[in-house]
């Protein structure tokens, strides 16, 4: 199936590794020109390698704003104009709903919410002026049904979606879609245990995923894939959980 994103520009946050680097492999497969950015400019490297397509490398900390301004420019200059937005942010630190201090609350408000404000407004004007974009949300199922002890990523990432489904209201006219996934257990480093072992977690997915086990990244990055696709003009708006059947909410 022909997705008929060949020759976009995209830009895919926290692609070093994990979910955001099976976005970006997708992506690039597909032909369209990958940036991939992250904290870690060795990690994004050697992802570079790994990639097969057009990619290039663009350190940034999404808890950085004023590097969240400039970034799409940056990104722009080398390799056009950004057609596809994928918003993705690693999880701040788990506590209660009165465990986490108010640094910790701004931080993980800068950097679910007000980071993808921020790339949002850089690419959001270029994406109406040619009638063509793609924006979607890595997320979680904690939109869905809030995770016990994870009150950051459960508070901040409803945030997150509030504005993102603002945004699809008003842009839909204007060849825009913005969607959001709500991901559930992938076999990534967030789930490893202290030794680096998935052991314990793809145990863990047996007894509570109705898939009976992790998802894998390139599953992912495929199901993000479509979602930036022709194919998908008519797809805006939607929280989709790619979870394994994890989610029980109707």
């Amino acid at each position: 199936m022909d997705l008929g994103i060949e020759g976009r520009t995209a830009l895919v946050m926290a692609a070093s590794k994990g979910i955001g680097r099976g976005i970006a492999g997708a992506l690039a497969r597909e032909g369209a020109r990958v940036a991939i950015s992250s904290r870690s400019k060795e990690l994004l490297r050697e992802a570079a390698t790994e990639i097969e397509g057009e990619v290039q490398v663009f350190t940034a900390d999404t808890g950085d704003l004023d590097r969240m301004r400039e970034l799409p420019l940056r990104v722009a200059e080398a390799l056009g104009p950004i057609d596809i937005l994928v918003a993705n942010t690693g999880g701040p630190p788990p506590g209660g709903a009165l465990d986490n201090s108010l640094d910790e609350w701004e931080e993980a408000f800068r950097s679910l919410v007000l980071a993808p404000r921020v790339l949002l407004e850089a690419v959001v004007p270029g994406m109406r002026e040619r009638g063509w974009g793609r924006i979607v949300n890595v997320s979680s199922t904690s939109i869905r049904e809030p995770i016990p002890f994870l009150t950051l990523s459960n508070a901040n990432r409803l945030a997150a979606l509030g504005l993102l489904e603002t945004l699809a209201d008003e842009v839909s006219g204007d060849g825009i879609t913005v969607n959001t996934v709500a991901t559930g257990m992938f076999a990534t480093e967030r789930l490893t245990d202290p030794e680096g072992s998935l052991a314990g977690a793809e145990e863990a997915a047996k007894q509570r995923v109705p898939a009976k086990r992790l998802g894998a990244t390139e599953e992912y990055g495929d199901l993000v894939a479509f979602l930036c696709s022709e194919r998908a003009a008519y797809l805006t708006g939607t929280v989709i959980p790619l979870d394994g059947g994890l989610l029980r909410s109707v």
